[in-house]
């Protein structure tokens, strides 16, 4: 592995000891420069606003070598860590994965627990800590300390937000704390009760998704969030800045 990617993994293993670290979630060179030119020292790459800028859908339809070269293609356009959504692994295994990645410049991964080519089934607490332990033995060997992002979709997926799910969310999240995760991450929680009780419960920084637009830094920092990240929102909210001035201009 490259002198280069090793210290930019260290780099960004070093950066999560800020709260918050603020990834700006990106998805071509030019989203990624514009972060850059902004001041923001490391990027994550979205699987949605990525999709999207290379006109497929999320949850897996481009193949791995297709997310690579746009990966790779990010990774040299700047001059920070890219950490990069791989959903959850796209069927591949994970020593082929973490090589992949790497090879591509990315130095660290998101790996959430639906798994989209099985017909977007939630894997168990124990087989998604298996994949992310896994995942982190694979960086291990290589001698890379790859970032680790462990997802759960858990409360994406559920209609109603009881205490049973938030301490089912906890105990799906600590798991992939002990097999190795360096962040967590409970996709869709939102409201400041939750997000306060993960931080309490966790033992690693909490990722939190925020709206690019009108979310505030100032209450995610005071809720103790460790990370955050934007999802698609950021491209979203570009969008619909660019459709408003675009507007303008119709005949």
């Amino acid at each position: 592995m490259s002198d280069r990617t090793t210290a930019l993994a260290r780099r960004l293993k070093a950066l999560h000891e800020e709260r918050p670290l603020v990834l700006p979630t990106v998805w071509d060179a030019w989203s990624a420069r514009l972060a850059v030119d902004a001041g923001f020292s490391a990027l994550t790459v979205g699987s949605h606003p990525l999709a999207e800028a290379l006109g497929s859908g999320d949850g897996e339809q481009l193949a791995f070598s297709e997310v690579l070269i746009a990966v790779r293609r990010i990774v040299d356009a700047v001059d920070v860590p890219v950490s990069v959504d791989l959903e959850s692994g796209y069927g591949v295994e994970p020593v082929e994965l973490v090589g992949g990645l790497l090879e591509a410049g990315g130095v660290g991964v998101n790996l959430e627990d639906t798994v989209h080519g099985e017909g977007g089934r939630l894997r168990g607490a124990d087989e998604h800590a298996a994949f992310v332990g896994a995942v982190r033995a694979a960086a291990d060997d290589l001698g890379v300390p790859l970032v680790v992002n462990g997802r759960t979709d858990l409360f994406l997926r559920a209609d109603d937000q009881t205490d049973a799910l938030l301490d089912e969310g906890i105990a799906r999240l600590r798991a992939l704390a002990e097999a190795g995760a360096d962040s967590l991450y409970p996709v869709a929680v939102q409201d400041d009760e939750r997000i306060a009780a993960l931080v309490a419960a966790l033992p690693r920084p909490v990722n939190i998704t925020a709206f690019a637009d009108r979310d505030d830094l100032e209450r995610l920092t005071r809720l103790g969030v460790g990370r955050i990240s934007f999802g698609p929102r950021l491209q979203t909210a570009l969008a619909g800045q660019a459709t408003e001035w675009l507007g303008r201009w119709r005949a």
